[in-house]
């Protein structure tokens, strides 16, 4: 399973690591990702889904329910 958020999309990227004597070599930033379930009460069924850290403030900020139709919409989440 790819590490990618399921409500922004989220996914890693990549850049360098610098050294002290400014030496460049590649690394991936990964995205911090939680599992977590949510109750859908529209739906009246938990569901599970792997969310990134700033995703849960979106949650909160939105509604559960209004995040997850955005989500499913832009073809984030499937379920």
């Amino acid at each position: 399973m790819s590490r990618i958020c399921e409500i922004t999309g989220k996914k890693a990227i990549t850049g360098h690591k610098v050294s002290f004597s400014n030496r460049k070599s590649k690394r991936k930033f990964n995205v911090n990702l939680k599992t977590k379930r949510f109750f859908l009460p529209e739906e009246n069924k938990w569901i599970t889904i792997r969310v990134s850290t700033s995703a849960l403030r979106t949650i909160s900020k939105k509604g559960v329910t209004a995040a997850v139709k955005e989500a499913r919409d832009k073809g984030f989440l499937n379920k």
